[in-house]
């Protein structure tokens, strides 16, 4: 590790022991605001962490009592904080967990280990389960999953960062129609579908807000790398006040990985800083978490998120299409060499020209949960040989009147006259997405290519090529290409032939 990510994370304890003070209550033992029955903590081979508040100068014993016990101390309550690291715990329970001091006691019951997964981000995160396409169906479901427990931070700011939660929404339960009635759609979902994989406990944390940047989530040192500045005029799109208030909170807690729907907002502010911001906020959680948690966080842990859906039918703005390119760091595709141990569920194709809820806000999140949980399955679990990218191209050949695109596998396509688009130019240089475009149509494909027609200018002066760059590029599940089976669509793409990804051009 390099000596600055040691210096912050020096930084972040000492920060922590700082805010404690300011936290510590009326000495009463008890545990932070996260901790409650029904509750689940992390699995093995991490080790979860407990902290609570307690009086001054007592040492505080957690006896964990269940299928197999054990006993751990703190040091002594100082500036009104315990906390103690359990050993390593496998999946299952249920335990009940009892804090001791030498003046009193608390308990948790019902607790059971599993996998804690953090969701997060704007409106399509904190979208709720009740306002989903067969609502009533997915929530008649929830006694069938008493294992996938959820639990919901408040909507609160901060100007600072705060150590517990200023409010509990939900706290943890178990699942109920009326808690799922109000709880993250996606988030729900994709925990259901993981532990339908995985067949153990999945604790779901929700801590999202509608409407909000992606710097609001972020801390003063992920904005500072991308030369973002403090700002804020006392809202939520302030810089840093949910990382303060629905984040930073989190980070003592040991966390298996998290997801991320989030975007919209920043279509037009901070555009341009996205592909910068977003992997950003990404590393700096990591760095964070796995520091907050004393090492037990993973310092790569796994972070999926949703590709962008739709908003306008019709739109030529470029805010949609721009925001999905840089969420990718203008790669195209994660996992990649900027954004590690990440996965991404493309939704591009999924819009809801009816939904109720305003067409921001589609109501099939069930078809975004279920590629997200692929992505987990493969990037967080290491699962091998199951799809979760869609196609992607490998190869861009320009050949008389045509261009040929190779994909990196078997491709499901049909017709299209003008979701590919090329720019050409009079002199080598790269086009942007407000260079005047002409539509590709696609004229031919076999199980790995698509040839499409060029014939809007002549073939050497093709300077660029992009797929599906506009914000709702095609209507339910009818994008042109999608992998083999149908079920994963191609992730849009802008490529140069002379700047950025150039490379995957060839010449006859």
């Amino acid at each position: 590790m390099n000596p600055g990510c040691l210096l912050v994370m020096a930084v972040i304890s000492v920060a922590v022991l700082l805010l404690a003070a300011f936290n510590h209550g009326d000495g009463t033992l008890r545990f932070a605001s996260y901790y409650g029955d029904h509750m689940v903590l992390q699995k093995s081979p991490q080790r979860a962490v407990l902290w609570g508040y307690g009086p001054e100068g007592e040492q505080v014993t957690v006896y964990l009592t269940g299928p197999f016990p054990q006993k751990v101390s703190s040091p002594p309550v100082k500036e009104g904080i315990w906390r103690v690291t359990l050993e390593p715990v496998d999946a299952g329970g249920p335990y009940n967990v009892q804090a001791e001091s030498e003046s009193s006691k608390c308990n948790l019951t019902d607790v059971l280990f599993g996998d804690i997964w953090l969701c997060g981000g704007q409106s399509n995160m904190y979208f709720k389960t009740s306002q989903i396409f067969n609502a009533s169906e997915e929530l008649a479901l929830s006694s069938k999953y008493p294992h996938v427990r959820p639990f919901m931070a408040s909507l609160n700011m901060s100007k600072t960062e705060r150590i517990d939660l200023i409010q509990v929404e939900i706290p943890w339960s178990v699942p109920t129609t009326s808690v799922l009635a109000e709880f993250s759609a996606v988030c729900w979902l994709f925990g259901r579908y993981m532990y339908d994989t995985l067949k153990y406990p999945i604790g779901l944390v929700e801590s999202c807000w509608g409407g909000t940047p992606v710097e609001a989530w972020s801390s003063s040192r992920a904005l500072k790398q991308c030369g973002l500045q403090q700002s804020g005029d006392g809202s939520m799109m302030d810089n840093t006040v949910l990382w303060n208030a629905m984040i930073h909170p989190f980070l003592n807690m040991t966390i298996y990985g998290a997801i991320w729907y989030q975007g919209e907002a920043n279509a037009e502010y901070h555009k341009d800083k996205y592909n910068c911001s977003f992997p950003a906020m990404i590393n700096d959680w990591r760095m964070a978490f796995h520091q907050g948690s004393g090492q037990q966080t993973a310092l790569d842990f796994p972070f999926g998120f949703v590709q962008l859906s739709t908003y306008k039918s019709n739109s030529t703005n470029d805010g949609f299409p721009d925001i999905r390119w840089h969420q990718t760091a203008d790669v195209g595709f994660v996992p990649n060499s900027r954004m590690k141990n990440t996965f991404m569920a493309v939704a591009l194709d999924l819009p809801d020209k009816t939904s109720p809820y305003g067409t921001i806000h589609p109501r099939d999140k069930q078809d975004v949960a279920l590629r997200l949980t692929l992505g987990a399955r493969a990037v967080a679990y290491g699962e091998t040989d199951i799809p979760f990218q869609g196609p992607f191209p490998k190869q861009i050949l320009p050949i008389q009147m045509s261009i040929i695109i190779t994909y990196d596998q078997a491709v499901s396509v049909t017709s299209s006259k003008n979701m590919f688009e090329i720019c050409c130019s009079e002199k080598n240089v790269s086009c942007e997405p407000k260079s005047f475009w002409f539509p590709a149509a696609i004229v031919d494909w076999n199980q790995t290519s698509i040839q499409l027609s060029a014939a809007q200018c002549p073939i050497s002066k093709v300077a660029a090529l992009r797929y599906a760059w506009r914000d709702w590029p095609c209507e339910f599940k009818a994008c042109p290409v999608y992998d083999a089976s149908g079920n994963l669509p191609a992730p849009p793409f802008i490529t140069n032939r002379y700047t950025g990804n150039q490379n995957i051009w060839k010449s006859t």
